[in-house]
């Protein structure tokens, strides 16, 4: 299956900051949309991408005055991309491998969605449910 299939399900819908959005406002839009993280858009495309963790870890560090902050001093720049030609195997090792749970799909340096891990999980059971679907129907008129 490739992540366009996924995007395909879910939707191309992102929801993303700016880098100069403060992390109190990047904490409203993670509730708001029920997300873990958004990709940071400068002018150039994808700048970044900020999730709960990273302001988990920075608040602890530097206190409350961090929520104050721009995103742009908490977000990952080095940033783990796919396209929408990828397949889900070659996902799941890149998440496993770079440890992130949310990636932006990358049309021509363009943002078209994001999968994150739970995208990658239903995918899977999705996949088993149907092989055993087509397995048990094989046995029952094989």
């Amino acid at each position: 299956m490739r992540i366009a299939d996924v995007l395909r399900n879910k939707g191309t819908s992102v929801a993303t900051v700016a880098p100069a959005t403060t992390v109190r406002e990047l904490l409203a839009g993670l509730a708001e949309h029920n997300i873990g993280a958004m990709p940071v858009i400068g002018p150039d495309g994808v700048a970044g991408i900020v999730s709960e963790r990273d302001v988990v870890r920075k608040l602890h560090e530097r206190g409350e005055g961090l929520l104050d902050r721009p995103v742009s001093e908490i977000m990952t720049t080095v940033v783990a991309t796919c396209t929408p030609q990828d397949s889900v195997d070659d996902l799941s090792v890149l998440m496993t491998e770079r440890r992130v749970r949310h990636i932006p799909v990358l049309d021509g340096g363009r943002l078209v969605g994001i999968v994150s891990i739970g995208d990658v999980v239903k995918t899977r059971i999705e996949e088993l449910e149907t092989s055993h679907e087509q397995l048990q129907a094989y046995i029952a008129h094989g």
